[in-house]
């Protein structure tokens, strides 16, 4: 019992390299994760004998950037993110001392093209919308030019005569990363030259496919979901990038597009057939756990039928779930704090 006594008191020091650890769990990352982490974080503050975690909107990136930086007090407990952790990220975390991670899928979110309600809803295909924002674009022979489209109605005569203005997240925010993925490489690919690419050189076909214009027509709006839709609200010829969850909380005053034939809504997105939806997940720094009080069991909230279920306050939310067979397996292997297996 000494020696026991002896490991948990010398794992203290180590972490917080003062006599006293933090009391209340400190929580940063992915912009579309913190509505749903802030409403467990209220309702465990509420419910348990344990203080409020704080919590921090700071991107996906950002927000795995400081948890990998180390373990102890001046470090975060847990990361929301909006797409997977990197191999490069855990590969980072290792170097700093964060080896052990447990990994907890919450559920699904859609990232949406949303304009004001005040404006027609707009249609569009995932070429459209690389066309639209990419850096690089195919000419009629094939060959990458820089975007010369400066109108909707320059890309398709369908479409808006409209200058392109479209608001979204930054680089360190996960939405980016996914939006890129799903939608700008989702269009890409439809064009055979580039799509050959992704066998002949990879790293070009990233280049293409991935990268924003930066003449203006593409506004990185930082990480405030809120904002970009209040910018929405007051000017009607623009369209803003971000998770289907701020869209539900709003859709009194935006629109979401529909893409690719889909609209954005709970059942196109649980079923997958919305093409621009991800996974979203937090991630857990094991050193910390029976430390910093109360990990354990905010895992075990975030992680309840209560919270993340199908009639979860978290879908009143916006989140799309986990079917049961998903949910029943990760939750076992939250608790059990299982690592995380690339």
């Amino acid at each position: 019992m000494a020696y026991k006594t002896l490991l948990v008191a010398a794992a203290a020091v180590a972490i917080s390299g003062t006599a006293q650890a933090r009391d209340q769990i400190r929580i940063v990352g992915s912009s579309t994760v913190f509505p749903f982490s802030t409403a467990v974080v209220e309702y465990f503050g509420k419910t348990t004998r344990f203080q409020t975690p704080v919590v921090e909107s700071t991107g996906s990136g950002g927000g795995l950037k400081l948890f990998c930086a180390g373990v102890g007090v001046d470090h975060p407990d847990i990361a929301n993110a909006s797409r997977r952790i990197k191999k490069s990220e855990v590969e980072n975390c290792a170097r700093n001392g964060v080896r052990e991670i447990t990994e907890v899928k919450i559920g699904y979110d859609g990232i949406v093209i949303a304009n004001s309600r005040k404006a027609p809803q707009m249609k569009l295909t995932l070429r459209q919308i690389f066309l639209a924002l990419a850096k690089k674009v195919p000419d009629a022979s094939g060959k990458l030019i820089d975007n010369p489209y400066r109108k909707w109605s320059d890309i398709d005569k369908s479409l808006p005569d409209r200058r392109i203005e479209v608001l979204g997240p930054p680089p360190t925010s996960g939405t980016r990363d996914a939006f890129v993925e799903l939608a700008m490489e989702g269009g890409c690919d439809t064009f055979a030259s580039i799509k050959a690419l992704s066998k002949t050189d990879s790293g070009r076909h990233k280049a293409v496919c991935h990268g924003i214009r930066e003449d203006g027509a593409f506004i990185a709006a930082g990480e405030n979901d809120n904002l970009i839709v209040q910018k929405l609200a007051a000017n009607p010829s623009a369209f803003g990038v971000f998770g289907f969850s701020f869209l539900e909380q709003n859709a009194d005053a935006v629109q979401g597009s529909i893409v690719n034939g889909m609209a954005p809504t709970f059942e196109n997105i649980s079923v997958g057939e919305y093409k621009i939806s991800r996974s979203l997940y937090f991630y857990v720094k094991k050193a910390h756990v029976g430390v910093i009080p109360g990990i354990k069991e905010f895992v075990t909230a975030f992680t309840s039928e209560k919270a993340f279920g199908p009639d979860g306050y978290l879908v009143d939310k916006g989140l799309i779930p986990l079917d049961d067979r998903d949910r029943q397996n990760i939750r076992a292997a939250a608790r059990n704090l299982e690592s995380l297996s690339m």
